[in-house]
């Protein structure tokens, strides 16, 4: 069911995550930003903040850190899982795999890759303290608007 907490939430999050991974590309070695990366990332941010942050919404504030932080680390997850998910899809279709067994595994190497490279704690701090920012905004519209 659509709230307001659900559709701020989403809003948030999406630009939050749209916000960080654009400054992230400098990051990346010169012409190696994973296809599709700002999209992508959204995405995940909209999706995490409407069903971890938006659900919660309006449970207080200590409950706004908790869901904050886990909003964060879930779009994370996502993130890394479908980078390193397509880039596996586009390495098994070169062959470089002799099986599916090495494929599935490749999958979490090149997401660890993928965290290492983003390790930044420009990247880092903005995104975790952006994360606690709006979900307080999120918790405060939950309060006000239900």
């Amino acid at each position: 069911m659509p709230t307001a907490g659900k559709l701020i939430a989403a809003v948030l999050f999406g630009a939050l995550t749209f916000y960080v991974s654009y400054i992230a590309v400098p990051y990346f070695p010169e012409g190696k930003v994973p296809p599709m990366w700002l999209p992508v990332n959204v995405v995940a941010g909209v999706i995490m903040g409407w069903i971890v942050a938006g659900s919660r919404a309006g449970t207080g504030l200590s409950s706004a850190i908790g869901y904050g932080i886990t909003a964060g680390v879930s779009i994370l997850f996502w993130i890394f899982f479908a980078h390193s998910f397509w880039r596996m899809i586009d390495k098994s279709l070169s062959r470089r795999y002799k099986g599916a067994m090495q494929a599935v595994v490749d999958v979490v190497n090149l997401a660890f890759d993928l965290a290492k490279l983003l390790a930044i704690p420009e990247l880092i701090i903005t995104f975790f303290v952006g994360c606690l920012v709006a979900a307080v905004v999120v918790d405060w519209v939950g309060k006000r608007f239900s």
